[in-house]
C-alpha cells in the first residue's frame, strides 16, 4: 500500500495548473484564485493621516504642561487640509489628512476645547505621535497579492485598498460528479429493501461549491458498465475533472474501474489510510482530443469525505494555480487514550474541549458521518502509533479543509 504522502505526491504530480483566466469585478472575486500579481498603484495610506480624533499640532509650539492655541481649521476624514499656521492647532478626526506643517496629533482626551475658539493642550507629544505615515501599510509598485493567492475577505479588502476594481483570476474549474450504487436513494424517496440515502452527493457537492467549482451533477448512475461508460464520455467532453463516489473496488458490481480503463487509463491505489484506503486516479479520453482528469473516491461516507479533504481539495487548488496546498498541522494535546495502534495512517475525528485539548469521537467507523459534524477536525496519527492522554498530536482543523 502507498503511504498517504506517496499518494498525495502522485496526485499532485498530475495536477498542472489550467491555462484559463478571466477578469472579474473585485466585488465578485471571493474564493477565486489570482492569475496575476496585484501591484499597488499608490501608497497606502496615500498621505499622512491621523490615527486619532484630536488636534494636529507643531510640537515646537507646545510649552510647559499646558498650552493654549487657537483652532485654525477643522479637518474631517475625506477633506483636504490647509497648511497649519504657526502657533495654532487643527481639529482633526481619525483618517483625516495631517495638515502640512503639523508633526503630531494630541488625542482629544488630553485636550479641552474652549468657547472662544481655542483649545487647551495638556500633553506634549513626540514628533510623529498618532500620525499614520504615507505608505506605512503599502508602498507604490509593491506586490500586495501574488498570483496563486486564493482570495478571501481580507485579501479582497487589500486589493480594494490599492484601487483594484477588477482582478485577473483563474477560470472556474469544471467538475463533473456522479454516484454509483443500486442501493442509493435520494432523500424524499421511499427506501427500497437494502437501500440507503445518498449522503455523499450532498457532502461532495457542498465541498466543490466551497472551492468555487462549476459543477455538473449526473446524480446516481445505475450499476452497469454501459451506463457508466456513457456518463464518463459525456462528462469528459466539457469538464476538467470527473469525481465519482463508490464503485472503485474490484468486485463484480464495481463498474467504475473497468469503465475508466475502457475510456482512458486508471491507477487504482491502495493507501495505508484509515478511513479511506481505495483511491483511483486516471484520465478519460475526449472524443475531440485531450483528456479529463478522473478521481474515484470510496463509497463509505466518512472515507469519501476524508479522502476528498486530503487528496481532491489540494488537487483542485493546484489545478486552479494555488501553490500552497498543504493544510496546517497544529500541535495539540490529546485528552484521550487510544490503546490500539493501526498499521495505517489514521485520521481520527476529534473535537477541541473546554480545556484546550482534544477529545476523540467514540466511534471512528468509516460509516459514522455523525463524527464529522461533532468534530472540529482530524488528528493525523502515524501508522503503528498509539495515542496516550497528554501526548502532543498533529491536528488538522476542518476550518482549513472545508473551503
Amino acid at each position: 500500500m502507498l503511504s498517504t504522502q506517496e499518494a498525495l505526491d502522485a496526485v499532485l504530480a498530475a495536477a498542472r495548473p489550467l491555462d484559463r483566466r478571466e477578469t472579474v469585478d473585485t466585488l465578485a472575486a471571493n474564493a477565486r484564485v489570482l492569475a496575476a500579481d496585484v501591484i499597488a498603484t499608490l501608497d497606502v495610506p496615500p498621505m499622512d493621516t491621523s490615527a486619532m480624533d484630536g488636534y494636529a499640532v507643531r510640537v515646537a509650539d507646545l510649552t510647559g504642561s499646558e498650552t493654549v492655541l487657537p483652532v485654525s481649521q477643522r479637518i474631517p476624514a475625506g477633506h483636504a487640509a490647509e497648511p497649519l499656521a504657526h502657533g495654532t492647532a487643527a481639529r482633526i478626526f481619525t483618517g483625516a489628512p495631517v495638515p502640512p506643517g503639523a508633526d503630531a496629533i494630541v488625542m482629544q482626551e488630553q485636550c479641552e476645547a474652549a468657547q472662544d475658539g481655542t483649545v487647551v493642550i495638556r500633553h506634549t507629544p513626540v514628533a510623529g505621535e498618532f500620525v499614520n505615515r504615507q505608505g506605512a501599510d503599502i508602498r507604490r509598485d509593491s506586490v500586495v497579492l501574488a498570483a496563486g493567492t486564493r482570495l478571501s475577505a481580507p485579501s479582497l479588502g487589500l486589493a480594494a485598498s490599492v484601487g483594484m476594481a477588477k482582478l485577473q483570476v483563474a477560470s472556474r474549474l469544471r467538475v463533473a460528479v456522479f454516484f454509483t450504487g443500486d442501493e442509493l436513494t435520494m432523500p424524499g424517496e421511499a427506501l427500497r429493501a437494502g437501500g440507503i440515502y445518498n449522503s455523499n452527493r450532498f457532502v461532495l457537492r457542498s465541498l466543490l461549491e466551497n472551492l468555487g467549482c462549476e459543477m455538473t451533477d449526473y446524480g446516481i448512475v445505475p450499476d452497469n458498465l454501459a451506463a457508466t461508460r456513457a456518463i464518463l464520455r459525456d462528462a469528459a467532453r466539457a469538464n476538467d475533472l470527473i469525481i465519482t463516489s463508490g464503485g472503485v473496488s474490484v468486485g463484480e458490481e464495481d463498474h467504475v474501474k473497468p469503465a475508466v480503463e475502457a475510456e482512458g487509463r486508471l491507477n487504482l491505489w491502495q493507501i495505508a489510510l484509515k478511513p479511506g484506503k481505495p483511491l483511483a486516479y486516471g484520465e478519460v479520453n475526449r472524443a475531440s482530443g485531450g483528456t479529463a482528469h478522473f478521481i474515484g473516491l470510496p463509497g463509505n461516507p466518512v472515507s469519501s469525505f476524508v479522502t476528498f479533504l486530503l487528496f481532491v481539495r489540494p488537487f483542485i487548488l493546484r489545478l486552479q494555480g494555488v501553490t500552497a496546498v498543504t493544510p496546517r498541522r497544529i500541535p495539540m494535546r490529546a485528552d484521550f487514550t487510544q490503546t490500539k495502534a493501526d498499521r495505517r495512517n489514521e485520521f481520527v475525528r476529534a473535537r477541541i474541549n473546554a480545556q484546550g485539548g482534544l477529545d476523540a469521537f467514540p466511534n471512528q467507523s468509516s460509516a459514522v458521518l455523525t463524527s464529522t459534524v461533532w468534530g472540529d477536525g482530524l488528528i493525523d496519527n502515524p501508522p503503528g502509533h498509539r495515542i496516550e492522554a497528554g501526548q502532543t498530536v498533529a491536528f488538522l482543523p476542518f476550518s482549513d479543509l472545508l473551503y
